[in-house]
């Protein structure tokens, strides 16, 4: 990508500028999760007022830099250094210089190093100023469609082993509230067979390479999760953002219409298709359609697993 650098520098000033950018402070820097036009200007600004720029991985960063046409000294600062490396970045903001901190994409210490930074900058006394920008948690829950969802549970990436990451979906599938899961592509199939087992009807969306050329957003249920990924390969590269959609406001069991609504949809899921035998069970019943939805998925799941009635 060939940009203006000396412009976008410029342009960012005009627009940032105005703001007070203390010295002495660390500017803690989202930075785009695939998408280069996301950076925002005022990012930039800091990034081009800043004495140093700690980061994640200075393999990143410093192309990141190049395109803006910034030359700073960088300080690798990961998880493996963190602690240590915050001691390094304290005694430069003792000495009043300004410090940026960026990890590899997004916004630093949400599943990426940076608290601890963040941590011991406040504790040694000195300001802490966020840079708000790309987010692929909440990229990705913009564009969930989760009409049940009243705010949200970061999780980020489960236990690579098996047993352990089980136990934490099974909790996961009794928890109500929109959770949001991060996978690598060499382990989404395993994720995808698990989710399947301990949450086959639980809605959710499949965010993969969000703000990249190659971006795919699919809406599905956990159950049919494992036959998508394995239909094309291309479907298992990049980056995976998996939203659960929250559970729909449950039926109330214990009335005439909920046991009604119920036997008139185990009758119409036996003659179609899923979707049309909730509309009409909901047009009949007056009962609500998500919820509706959510038990035909459950009522189909337990018939082809050959389970006990539900």
């Amino acid at each position: 990508m060939t940009i203006d650098a000396p412009l976008i520098q410029q342009a960012a000033a005009s627009a940032a500028g105005a703001q007070q950018y203390p010295k002495g402070a660390l500017y803690v820097v989202a930075t785009p999760i695939g998408n280069l036009a996301d950076l925002t200007l005022r990012a930039i600004h800091a990034l081009a007022l800043a004495d140093a720029v700690a980061c994640e991985d200075t393999r990143v960063t410093a192309p990141l830099l190049r395109h803006l046409g910034l030359d700073k000294p960088l300080i690798a600062l990961h998880e493996h250094n963190e602690v240590q490396a915050a001691q390094s970045v304290i005694e430069r903001l003792g000495r009043g210089e300004r410090i940026a901190y960026a990890s590899d994409a997004g916004t630093p210490a949400v599943s990426d190093p940076g608290a601890r930074l963040v941590a011991a900058v406040r504790t040694a006394g000195h300001r802490v100023l966020p840079l708000p920008g790309a987010s692929s948690v909440t990229t990705a829950l913009s564009a969930a469609g989760d009409t049940q969802g009243q705010g949200f549970r970061f999780v980020g990436f489960l236990s690579s082993k098996a047993a352990e990451r089980a136990a934490q979906l099974r909790e996961l599938a009794e928890r109500p509230e929109t959770t949001v899961l991060f996978e690598a592509p060499h382990r989404i199939a395993a994720l995808a067979t698990a989710m399947a087992q301990a949450m086959p009807a639980r809605q959710l969306s499949l965010c993969r390479e969000l703000t990249k050329q190659f971006e795919h957003i699919e809406n599905l249920s956990a159950a049919a999760l494992p036959d998508w990924l394995a239909a094309d390969t291309h479907r298992m590269r990049g980056e995976f953002v998996l939203v659960l959609h929250a559970l729909p406001a449950a039926i109330d069991t214990g009335s005439a219409v909920a046991t009604d609504s119920d036997r008139l949809l185990r009758t119409l899921l036996a003659a179609l298709p899923l979707k049309q035998a909730v509309a009409l069970t909901a047009e009949a019943s007056g009962a609500p359609r998500n919820a509706l939805y959510e038990r035909a998925l459950l009522l189909k799941a337990h018939e082809e697993d050959g389970g006990a009635p539900v």
